[in-house]
């Protein structure tokens, strides 16, 4: 077993490797959302945004999941944001 210090975000996350074309750092991501980094995170756990390597081995997101995370909040209305919340809430646990 590799010791936890030398593991890779892939091999924890199982992400794939995507081109630097398709590919954001979460500090992108955050800003491009405007929110703060540590939410994008909780984004990636509960399965809104995708985890993606590039081809450097840097942790991020797909270009695709983030575009369709802010489509989404810009078009949902409050109910299914509220909707979304409770769910969320009650995976998490």
């Amino acid at each position: 077993m590799t010791p936890r210090n030398e593991r890779r975000y892939s091999e924890l996350l199982r992400v794939a490797r995507v081109g630097d074309d398709a590919w954001l750092s979460q500090y992108e991501a955050a800003r491009q959302l405007d929110i703060a980094v540590h939410r994008v995170g909780v984004l990636i756990a509960c399965g809104h945004l995708v985890p993606a390597e590039n081809a450097a081995g840097s942790a991020g997101v797909t270009i695709a999941s983030v575009q369709a995370e802010k489509t989404w909040r810009d078009n949902a209305t409050y109910r299914e944001k509220a909707l979304r919340l409770l769910k969320d809430t009650v995976g998490f646990f």
